[in-house]
């Protein structure tokens, strides 16, 4: 048998909250609670349960790999719901998406403080990309 990630457990002060924003921002949908858990499934099956705690939550970054379109759609949703973004996990370029590896990316944090990222291209895709290192102002953003 290969070895795949399955699922995670994603800490929040409010599941639904949290999950509701997640889906809703990547054009997924809430699944049933499972318990204590409310979770969220990506399209490769991974799921991300959401549960609601009463205590400091240390952030964690989850990154999501998308269609072109599937950017699209997301980034336009933020920018209507006014999340901030930016191309950097940093913050240090607000109101801004990277073309990394050729593709395109983006951070905003969700609810409960969780650094998210979505990108079109995997990490080290292509190196040589003469897009590397260049970052495109987007309009609307905060």
């Amino acid at each position: 048998m290969s070895v795949e990630f399955n699922h995670t457990i994603v800490l929040s002060r409010d599941r639904e909250k949290s999950a509701r924003f997640l889906a809703e921002i990547l054009g997924l949908e809430v699944g049933a609670p499972a318990g204590v858990f409310l979770p969220v499934t990506t399209a490769n099956g991974v799921t991300l349960d959401f549960l609601t705690i009463d205590a400091d939550i240390p952030m964690q970054h989850y990154a999501f790999l998308v269609s072109e379109e599937e950017f699209d759609e997301a980034l336009d949703r933020l920018v209507a719901a006014r999340i901030p973004i930016q191309a950097d996990p940093h913050g240090n370029q607000p109101r801004r998406i990277n073309r990394h590896d050729g593709g395109r990316g983006v951070y905003f944090l969700d609810p409960a403080g969780h650094g998210l990222e979505i990108i079109t291209r995997r990490y080290g895709a292509d190196p040589s990309s003469p897009l590397n290192g260049v970052t495109e102002d987007v309009p609307g953003a905060v």
